[in-house]
């Protein structure tokens, strides 16, 4: 069920069937033009309307945002164990993001009475998207709510479609409240992403949107990013596992089958010049695979006979350039020199070393942040932190010393460019 193939040249390059699947909006977009330009001109109405389209839920009579009394229902359904572990995780996350936040320092002299400096401000209100597909992400309300605190945003909302109930999902609704999170609307998809951008009678617009979301979200976020920041870009889950010669071969198994029982659109790879590692991972898979629920045994499954699989390199050497090509969403490295491995790895969105580099516990409750780059994206983008929610301001000062040194300079320069009222102005102060 795990397909073995090998890698085409020693510069990483990636074999033409390990592929993304494409998610693309384009598609998407006729259908979210509609959308979005009903909740622009009926609000709430259209809201009520798509939910019950959609969503198969009639929210008349409970409302868009959910109550204190559900928040209550919430803590009270919800299992001491698993509250226990909400707690536990964002307790890691809130340690590891607080110390993500940038201090104002002092402002520099770049030359005698010539100040320059940067000043950090938070967001004044941002949407947090939790998705509910095929699935409840308490995880994600976690790891987009901490940073959003942690930063000092003044609003935070979330966004979540309903349960087939009409209730959002309870651990998601404890994991907000953990936070400190009271906002929480359960409506989902592009009209969730209309209602942030333009408001309605009941919905404040925000300036921002975080959170990965479907393609109609994806689409949504695109169309209206001249109303509301779309935030970074997420696609389908994605990892790489990266083997060393001589690992355990079920702890690989494990690793690989993490990301790919995701959805039918992820991409899983393990990849490793072990030869002999190559057939006991794919007889270790096959096993595993059986212990998982009939769903996540067809996702993952499908995903590894289509998108991903075990790439055979000839060296540790060429596996690395295998996953700086790919840049991938999670990068486990299974071998005892991860402390070394990890230096020669320039685009990964995550990168898990050490003796139990288990992607799960980075997905939930090591303290990092789970909202990563996808579909390559990690070649220039990083993942979700307290700087997602933040803006920099640069604050100059300059004195009569300063300004008697560098005026001459804007002067001839703002001249050159055609500029007139910049350099009279200068020639106005001097």
């Amino acid at each position: 069920m795990v397909r073995i193939l090998y890698s085409q040249s020693q510069d990483g390059l990636i074999p033409d069937s390990i592929r993304r699947v494409d998610t693309s909006a384009t598609e998407a977009a006729d259908t979210c033009r509609d959308v979005i330009e009903n909740v622009r001109t009926r609000g709430d109405e259209a809201l009520f309307d798509y939910t019950r389209q959609f969503d198969k839920v009639d929210l008349t009579s409970c409302g868009l945002r959910v109550g204190k009394d559900e928040f209550a229902a919430a803590e009270k359904n919800l299992s001491a164990d698993m509250r226990a572990a909400l707690a536990h995780a964002i307790r890691n996350i809130n340690r590891f993001h607080t110390q993500q936040m940038p201090a104002d320092e002092p402002m520099m002299e770049v030359e005698p009475g010539v100040w320059c400096g940067d000043r950090w401000t938070p967001l004044d209100s941002v949407c947090l998207y939790v998705p509910r597909g095929r699935g409840a992400f308490s995880s994600v309300m976690s790891m987009l709510g901490v940073p959003a605190v942690v930063a000092g945003v003044e609003r935070i909302v979330v966004c979540t479609p309903p349960g087939p109930d009409g209730r959002v999902d309870d651990a998601t609704l404890v994991a907000a409240n953990l936070i400190g999170i009271d906002c929480v609307y359960r409506i989902g998809g592009a009209q969730a992403v209309a209602a942030m951008a333009y408001g309605t009678a009941t919905i404040e617009p925000c300036t921002k949107i975080v959170g990965p979301g479907n393609v109609y979200v994806s689409a949504a976020r695109q169309l209206l990013s001249d109303r509301i920041d779309p935030g970074p870009p997420a696609g389908p889950s994605e990892s790489i596992v990266l083997c060393d010669a001589g690992i355990n071969p079920d702890n690989a198994a494990w690793n690989l089958l993490i990301e790919a029982e995701h959805g039918e659109n992820s991409c899983a790879v393990l990849v490793t010049h072990d030869e002999a590692l190559v057939r006991q991972v794919a007889n270790a898979v096959a096993k595993k695979v059986e212990l998982m629920s009939p769903q996540r045994q067809a996702f993952a499954s499908q995903v590894l006979e289509e998108n991903g699989g075990i790439v055979v390199t000839t060296s540790l050497e060429e596996s690395v350039a295998f996953v700086n090509a790919f840049a991938p969403e999670h990068l486990a490295i299974m071998s005892d020199r991860g402390d070394e491995i990890v230096k020669t790895i320039r685009n990964a969105g995550e990168i898990l070393i050490g003796d139990y580099p288990i992607i799960s516990l980075g997905n939930y409750a090591m303290g990092l942040n789970a909202i990563l780059p996808t579909g390559g994206r990690a070649m220039t983008r990083s993942c979700v932190s307290v700087l997602d929610f933040l803006k920099r301001s640069s604050v100059g000062k300059v004195n009569r010393e300063g300004f008697g040194a560098i005026g001459d300079v804007v002067s001839v320069m703002s001249r050159d460019e055609g500029f007139s009222a910049h350099h009279l102005a200068v020639e106005h102060w001097s």
